[in-house]
């Protein structure tokens, strides 16, 4: 076990008047998606709202990807060995640390926490960022679900949700009269989000940007890709992450023979050169909580298409001028839409601006007001 505080310098003392928050991160491989999210909004609490905030986050396993520059906020990296080391290292340091509110990811962390942390009556509001209908889909994910509806969920302070859709499924889910708000997740700003593209004409790009498994369906585009491409000579393709499912979509490239239009990339922090290198981001996946890399390809003014899985792509385009939504398991509905794009790219590019803007409500410093509010709410049951 690796104990102690390796970034975020000397511990604070406590202010009167702070809320004192903790932020959890349990035992994932990659500095991705969730832990992304939870860096932007911890990093905007502690630069622009330190005098009402004392934030910490806890790490309990060695990221890939994970930055290299210290954190803005209280940065706690623990790495669990075990089960039992996990529950330890978060009964230790919610016991020391004496947090007016707890923010655990979905609901298997939640009800892990709340055990380690029996007789210390901590208060924890569970973050939702995924689909609760496939995580529960094996059966640890059941006894778990199970606990939380049983038990848990009870104990509560509040729950957060990162799309109102997915809120309406919870409460379908567990039948709860549990408080809840929608507080989004914050699109970051890049240093050349309002750079000129770096499109390569006569070829029209399509780009996907995300973790490389099951979910996100890249395998999905690839099919797509290769239909398109049949048709449309011009068309290029670019992945751009890592993950699991990286051997397997290159060898789904290779034959399909598109290794000299399709291409793999790897950026793991930032996407924005690939963005600016692309003109049309298309998402296929399978399920969404909300989708941070669509937001992200709208803040470079690129058009989207995305398939409507649940729950992010149809609350986030919801102007023709954002992007298209195509049904879930129609792949000539997908096919068809590339190849619209394609052809009508020129008129697309005058969204441009429209994009941009509309992305702007879900700035980082728009949302994270949202979240300071949802954190008093949640510390003052």
């Amino acid at each position: 076990m690796t104990a102690g505080v390796t970034q975020g310098g000397a511990r604070r003392e406590d202010t009167p008047g702070r809320l004192k928050v903790l932020y959890v991160q349990l035992a994932t491989p990659s500095f991705a998606g969730i832990e992304i999210v939870v860096d932007a909004i911890c990093t905007e609490l502690a630069e622009k709202h330190g005098a009402e905030h004392e934030v910490d986050v806890l790490y309990t396993s060695d990221q890939k990807g994970y930055p290299a520059e210290p954190r803005r906020y209280h940065a706690i990296r623990r790495f669990a060995e075990g089960h039992l080391s996990l529950l330890t290292i978060l009964r230790d340091v919610i016991r020391r640390g004496r947090y007016d509110i707890i923010v655990v990811p979905q609901v298997e962390p939640t009800v892990l926490v709340w055990f380690a942390c029996l007789g210390l009556r901590p208060n924890i509001a569970m973050h939702l960022h995924g689909n609760l209908q496939r995580e529960r889909s094996h059966r640890k994910a059941k006894f778990m679900f199970f606990l939380m509806k049983a038990l848990v969920l009870r104990h509560l302070s509040y729950v957060f949700g990162t799309s109102r859709r997915q809120l309406e499924s919870f409460k379908v889910m567990f039948g709860a009269a549990m408080p809840c708000i929608w507080v989004p997740n914050p699109v970051r700003d890049f240093p050349k989000a309002n750079d000129a593209p770096t499109v390569s004409p006569p070829f029209v790009t399509f780009v996907n940007v995300g973790r490389f498994d099951y979910q996100k369906g890249q395998d999905i585009l690839v099919d797509a890709f290769a239909r398109l491409h049949a048709l449309r000579p011009d068309a290029r393709l670019k992945l751009v992450g890592y993950g699991s499912d990286e051997a397997a979509l290159r060898a789904q490239i290779d034959r399909l023979g598109l290794g000299a239009v399709a291409a793999i990339e790897y950026h793991p922090l930032n996407p924005q050169d690939a963005l600016l290198a692309s003109d049309v981001f298309v998402a296929t996946s399978r399920w969404e909580g909300w989708s941070l890399a669509i937001c992200e390809a709208l803040r470079f003014g690129l058009p989207v298409i995305a398939i409507d899985c649940d729950f992010g792509p149809s609350e986030i385009l919801t102007d023709p001028r954002l992007g298209t939504l195509v049904p879930a398991a129609d792949p000539d509905a997908l096919v068809a839409a590339m190849a619209r794009y394609h052809d009508t790219i020129a008129e697309e590019r005058q969204h441009a601006a429209f994009r941009k803007a509309a992305i702007d409500a879900y700035s980082v410093g728009q949302v994270v007001r949202v979240h300071a509010k949802a954190l008093r709410l949640a510390a003052a049951r």
